[in-house]
């Protein structure tokens, strides 16, 4: 374990808190081996990025982390059909597959799994390929895309011994009914049915694009399912293959434990996405729901003081509930994220809301909890100020949300909404004074 820790340290040292790196390095050690995480790379990583894809799946092994290796072929299977003279038809997105098709499937699939596990052991990493035997399955439907199947069922054993034995098994997304005919599966479909048989911690699907993109281009960091799925798939901008690709995902996480997540990153940035709280690609999560209250009475005061004394690693002062009169206290269901807001009347007369606790729990950061409870915040609060101390981990999220920033010995004073001098004035004024409730 000694080895293990400092090895994650030096390879991690540049992306990454020692605190985010033990956090992970608990949470990953504690699983079971098969439930660490099943990665599905697409046939266009196979071809384009495999030297990056071999060092993230080498660096895992390194820390004594065995993913499990799903891959496709679409673009190598385009390429081979057309060489072959056979012209590409697609039925509701599906690959109609032929018997002359069915062979080129077959071929592609194995010289792609091949070059990658050989590509592994060249780089000293412990690999096993697994063709054949994992998806029984059944004809999806002859008359309408011939040799295509849907997975029935999954078949582990072959996963488990290479994993006993310290190899990454790759699998390819071929399948076989009972009587040994061979169909092509959908790569997407059968990394879902190898997630809801094994159950993992993490599923990451690595593409060239390193996450999903909203309307303007921009990366979108993470979604909680929970609070953004009904407006995400009202958003106009998502159609075709990403709403498809959000839609399965949901399902997806639907059927798994709540502390399952998917993620979409490139094969350069793995170790960024599984180790670290700002990851680097697009983390869904099912999530938990934000609910607001106007006052201390709907809440367990109980655990809400666990989540802030836990986030903030101080005990808070034994009459905070008593003095701190809440305007709005927007809570996870599972009280695993907080934002405690009161107001503060300023010269002019008017009310100003102020956040007086933001706090996530240990086992919920890294997950896009905090952000989601703070995105609800925001859509219900136009104008806020709060203050932080100048080492808090979180002040460069807390600089990305505000219109402005004073820093102070003691604290840093944020914004946003605020609009004229006086306001910005007697915010800081207000957090500089305000009396401290934590002890140490």
């Amino acid at each position: 374990m000694t080895e293990l820790r400092t090895t994650i340290v030096r390879l991690l040292s540049n992306l990454a808190s020692a605190k985010e790196i033990g956090l992970y390095l608990k949470r990953f050690a504690r699983m079971e081996a098969a439930r660490f995480a099943v990665v599905k790379v697409g046939g266009a990583v196979l071809r384009d990025d495999i030297d990056a894809l071999v060092s993230s799946l080498s660096f895992l092994q390194q820390v004594g982390l065995t993913p499990i290796v799903l891959h496709g072929a679409g673009p190598q299977l385009d390429e081979q059909c057309q060489a072959a003279g056979i012209v590409k038809q697609t039925v509701d997105g599906l690959r109609v597959t032929t018997p002359a098709t069915l062979s080129i499937v077959r071929r592609v699939f194995q010289q792609e799994n091949l070059r990658l596990v050989d590509a592994l052991h060249a780089a000293g990493v412990r690999a096993t390929s697994i063709q054949s035997g994992v998806f029984e399955s059944e004809f999806l439907d002859r008359e309408r895309y011939d040799l295509v199947g849907k997975v029935v069922a999954v078949h582990t054993a072959g996963i488990h011994a290479a994993i006993a034995n310290g190899a990454i098994p790759v699998i390819a997304s071929l399948g076989e009914t009972a009587g040994g005919q061979i169909l092509n599966i959908n790569a997407d479909w059968a990394a879902n049915e190898l997630v809801k048989t094994l159950q993992p911690y993490k599923i990451v699907f690595l593409t060239g694009s390193g996450g999903l993109l909203d309307g303007d281009g921009r990366l979108i960091d993470s979604i909680n399912l929970s609070t953004e799925y009904a407006d995400l798939m009202a958003a106009p901008w998502l159609h075709s293959g990403m709403r498809v690709k959000i839609e399965q995902i949901h399902d997806l996480l639907m059927r798994l434990p709540p502390s399952s997540s998917v993620s979409i990153t490139r094969p350069d940035e793995l170790a960024k996405e599984l180790f670290t709280h700002r990851g680097s690609g697009t983390l869904v999560r099912r999530g938990e729901r934000i609910e607001a209250h106007a006052g201390w009475n709907a809440l367990d005061r109980e655990r809400l003081q666990r989540l802030i004394e836990s986030g903030f690693g101080r005990r808070l002062t034994p009459d905070y509930f008593e003095r701190t009169a809440p305007w709005r206290v927007y809570a996870s269901e599972h009280y695993r994220a907080a934002l405690v807001l009161t107001q503060e009347v300023f010269a002019d007369g008017e009310p100003v809301p102020h956040l007086d606790k933001f706090a996530v729990a240990d086992d919920a950061q890294g997950e896009g909890l905090g952000r989601a409870a703070w995105r609800v915040m925001r859509a219900a609060v136009p104008k806020l100020f709060w203050r932080s101390r100048p080492d808090n981990p979180v002040n460069e999220f807390y600089l990305a949300e505000a219109d402005g920033c004073i820093k102070g010995e003691r604290w840093n004073v944020y914004w946003y909404g605020l609009t004229t001098f006086d306001a910005v004035r007697e915010a800081v004024e207000h957090c500089r004074a305000r009396p401290a409730t934590l002890k140490g």
